[in-house]
């Protein structure tokens, strides 16, 4: 049974708290084959952090006449809000109980929202466990996972700790993901934050836009599957030079893809681009890392343990005033209260 099954009976309160962590792409998610189910185009892998959690309160309330909630002590309004609610009305759904009360969400993420810095990755993970234990929902790890998904196609791997695959599926139940064998390889990930404000193109209308008007789209989608097993084996032999590369150069063409768009897509700024001429730089030094890049300027370095705060330093020294964070493979998420 899982975390969240284990303790189900918090719901019995109507409340329950949860905590998840981001997770960063080795292979890419990018685009989707259906919006309204949340299924993507391709698989994808990724790594969970150690570092920079969401934690969630979901509370029942039955004098409240729709979803509320608060992000990092602010109000949530707009589109957050409306996530939120829809995702609430998916986990009443699932119990099976129109007359289930509304809920007051109470969100915090250490990590910048928005920034391409996997906040929705860790926000709907936590929501997920906080809102199924809440509604009293006993569900299996991959429920939870195809669960997660549809509030945000990268919080499906945030259920799982350590290295994750997103099984793209074919419907709905199948879409989601798997936590990978242990096989000794041990990554390090620096996070440059660059910009940490909210980025000015959503991903979802990114992707939408890429799906729809980039020539490079059809490419990235018969490319990624092939990629997706060669880090599988480059995982299980536990060869890390293999591992970053492939990271590097799969971000570098979904960015490419994302440039192909009408009009194109572009995350990159001048920080950006010093910041994987860095990481070029370090590898030519001796130091080998590899750089991979979400839907945002920031910058990720993958390297090994022993090097990484070294690394952290050389960007603190380069890049005056920026966040550096250093993380190693992160925990599921779990139920905490």
């Amino acid at each position: 049974m899982t975390t969240a099954g284990r303790v189900a009976g918090a719901a019995d309160a109507g409340t329950a708290t949860a905590v998840a962590h981001p997770n960063i792409a080795l292979i890419k998610y990018w685009g989707k084959r259906d919006e309204a189910q949340q299924l993507p185009a391709t698989g994808s892998l990724s790594l969970t952090l150690g570092i920079a959690p969401t934690t969630t309160t979901v509370e029942l309330d039955e004098s409240l006449s729709e979803d509320i909630g608060t992000l990092n002590d602010d109000e949530m309004v707009g589109k957050d809000l409306s996530r939120v609610q829809k995702f609430l009305e998916l986990v009443r759904e699932r119990a099976g109980d129109n007359s289930l009360p509304y809920a007051r969400v109470t969100t915090t993420n250490e990590i910048p929202t928005g920034a391409g810095l996997a906040s929705s990755a860790s926000g709907f993970a936590a929501l997920t466990l906080a809102a199924t234990a809440a509604y009293g929902l006993d569900l299996t790890e991959a429920q939870l996972s195809a669960l997660a998904r549809r509030g945000s196609g990268s919080a499906c791997r945030s259920i799982y700790g350590g290295l994750v695959e997103w099984l793209p599926g074919e419907d709905d139940a199948s879409s989601h993901a798997v936590q990978l064998p242990e096989s000794g390889l041990e990554l390090a990930l620096v996070v440059a934050v660059l910009s940490p404000g909210r980025k000015k193109i959503d991903s979802r209308a990114a992707m939408r836009n890429t799906v729809q008007s980039s020539p490079f789209f059809p490419a990235w989608v018969e490319n990624v599957p092939g990629e997706i097993e060669q880090m599988k084996k480059a995982i299980a032999d536990a060869d890390f030079t293999a591992v970053g590369s492939l990271a590097e150069s799969n971000a570098m063409r979904m960015h490419a893809t994302m440039l192909g768009a009408v009009p194109p897509v572009r995350y990159w700024n001048a920080d950006s681009v010093a910041a994987l001429d860095l990481v070029a730089t370090l590898r030519d030094e001796g130091t080998e890392c590899y750089a991979t890049m979400d839907a945002g300027p920031n910058v990720k370095i993958i390297c090994r343990p022993a090097d990484a705060d070294a690394i952290a330093q050389r960007f603190r020294a380069e890049f005056d005033g920026i966040d550096v964070l250093v993380s190693g493979h992160g925990p599921a998420a779990k139920v905490v209260s």
